[in-house]
């Protein structure tokens, strides 16, 4: 059996100084060194003299469960694994498909073919795995095991999903790998980018079995040095890495980046605020009203020494209603007549909830469930739904209720994060004459009873996987319902059925967009949804931090970071 070794690297100026010891042997040595590695190279009060401009730290509340790509289903796994594997392509900051290991492709045979061409100068990273532990190049055919490996049922990766339109793949020779579908799928390229679909060694896999989730081996501009699970994750530069910037030089800059993995934001962002950590992403209660005004600009206290970066994200919020009849949960309640829900889409003001209760971070969603940074999202043809109460109170009169009379109660379920939220459209909705209860669910429950069809109304999020609205109007396709996929409302609409259909047929650009925003416009008509806002991405970051840009789908990218000494 092999046993990995782990190496801790220490900094203080130039001077580096290495510690090589099992994995086992020397555990109580190991808690000493770990102590000592966070001291000397994290602790800002005991060493303030020393260099970390090329290590670039974040933290991680939520944890990393796995560092195997055929895992990324969350941000935090994405993230970490986005520094250490590549696919076939990647995506920019304009979320435009770019060559990444394909060094171009074409598409063949009216979109059922994808002919992908590779770089010949791309490595894996060195590893205990190989013969003497060198790199090895890349080849067509470790994507078809990386494939193959993501769609084996005895991994239940759950990415495999990515894969389902495709009909089978094979390498053409060492350096073509050609893709075939069971039918045109335009957004497929976007899939691709998805880290689910990275290259991996089978020599690592063979090698480490199932700890390969914590001992990663693969081609990205950081390799992997150490992991102590719940305390800190360590990568180090590739110096083999392929990729340059505009000016031939190598990346990344970076020589080092470290994860910590402090549970509590209110600390994690204190440690941000003393020089601990260099980036802070997202807008937590904790500490919202400190780093921001209302008008969602930084507090003065914290201009000068941080930069903030927003731009539109691939997600939508949204309370949803179980529009389904057949289903116990709604017999007899007032959500299956659509003017109800559209009266209460009507009843509350979504400039004020956002500038009060979110610090203007995100938009109000009045222009349907598409959010703000795909092509398809256009405010002008899809009328959703603004501030109006006069037409609510019309719309509950025309619906049976006038003045709520008569109404039976509506139970919301939402989890606590969102119970500010939820509580203002209660607030709103019964000045109109809604019954309305909030219910705070936890998040396991809420998303079991979502997926059964038990909950008649529920707060809900979507993220997109990849940047296509298609991705927003599967939730309302009606082959889609929930368990077997992510229509949780049970919305059937044969015309927007019909409508879905001939999208995913359609690859000329501008007539599927279209199509798409026909089918916004439809699903607000019928309303069984009441989107909130479409959010933002949202970077707080040290001064001194260089080029950290991203893109639309809340992408970490590291190899152009640079850092630069305090002033």
């Amino acid at each position: 059996m092999h046993r990995p070794v782990t190496a801790w690297y220490f900094f203080s100026g130039a001077t580096r100084a290495l510690i090589l010891f099992g994995s086992s042997t020397f555990a109580p040595m190991k808690r000493l060194v770990v102590f000592f590695f966070l001291l000397g190279l994290w602790s800002c009060e005991q060493a303030p003299e020393r260099d970390v401009s090329t290590i670039f730290r974040y933290n991680e509340s939520a944890g990393i469960s796995s560092l195997d790509p055929a895992f990324a289903r969350n941000q935090s796994n994405i993230w970490a694994t986005h520094q250490i594997f590549n696919g076939l392509v990647q995506m920019d900051e304009n979320l435009k498909v770019m060559p990444c290991i394909a060094k171009r492709w074409e598409v063949l045979d009216s979109g059922l073919i994808y002919r992908f061409y590779l770089r010949s100068d791309v490595k894996f990273h060195a590893n205990a795995c190989f013969k003497n532990r060198a790199e090895r190049q890349v080849s067509a055919h470790d994507f078809v095991y990386s494939f193959q490996r993501l769609l084996s049922p005895q991994l239940a990766a759950p990415g495999a999903w990515v894969l389902k339109s495709v009909h089978s793949f094979e390498a053409l020779n060492d350096s073509v790998f050609e893709i075939k579908l069971s039918r045109p799928f335009p957004p497929f390229l976007g899939l691709l980018t998805m880290k689910y679909c990275s290259v991996v060694p089978q020599e690592a896999v063979d090698f480490y079995g199932a700890a390969f989730r914590q001992n990663p081996v693969g081609t990205g501009p950081f390799y992997f040095k150490l992991w102590e699970e719940n305390e800190k994750l360590v990568l180090r530069k590739n110096r083999e890495y392929f990729e340059r910037d505009s000016a031939g030089n190598t990346l990344p800059y970076l020589e080092a980046v470290a994860i910590s993995f402090i549970p509590d934001k209110q600390s994690a962002f204190l440690e941000f605020v003393k020089g601990n950590l260099d980036l802070i992403s997202g807008l937590d209660a904790s500490y919202k009203d400190e780093l921001l005004t209302f008008q969602g600009d930084l507090q003065p206290k914290y201009a000068r020494d941080f930069n903030l970066y927003r731009q539109p994200y691939l997600n939508t919020e949204y309370l949803a209603f179980l529009v389904d009849s057949t289903k116990q949960a709604v017999q007899g309640s007032p959500v299956l007549n659509r003017k109800v829900r559209q009266a209460l889409n009507y009843s509350f003001n979504r400039v004020k909830m956002m500038r009060y209760l979110r610090n203007n971070i995100g938009h109000p969603a009045t222009a349907g469930m598409i959010p703000m940074g795909l092509p398809a999202f256009d405010s002008t043809a899809i009328q959703g739904y603004d501030y109006n109460p006069a037409k609510a109170a019309q719309l509950l009169k025309e619906a049976g209720y006038p003045d709520g009379k008569g109404m039976p109660q509506i139970t919301l379920q939402t989890n606590s994060s969102y119970l500010d939220l939820c509580e203002y459209l209660q607030s709103e909705a019964q000045k109109i004459g809604f019954n309305l209860k909030v219910e705070v669910t936890p998040p396991s429950t809420l998303r079991q009873g979502m997926a059964t069809g038990k909950v008649p109304f529920f707060r809900a999020s979507w993220i997109g996987d990849y940047p296509d609205a298609e991705n927003y109007l599967s939730l309302f396709y009606s082959k889609n319902w929930a368990p077997n996929g992510p229509n949780y409302t049970h919305f059937k609409n044969t015309r927007f059925d019909s409508l879905y259909e001939q999208a995913s047929q359609t690859l000329n650009d501008s007539v599927r967009l279209s199509l798409y925003r026909k089918m916004d416009k439809l699903v607000m008509e019928e309303a069984p949804v009441v989107p909130l806002y479409y959010d933002q991405v949202l970077r707080f970051y040290p001064k001194t931090v260089q080029n950290l840009g991203g893109n639309a789908l809340n992408l970490l990218e590291l190899k152009r970071v640079s850092k630069k000494q305090r002033s």
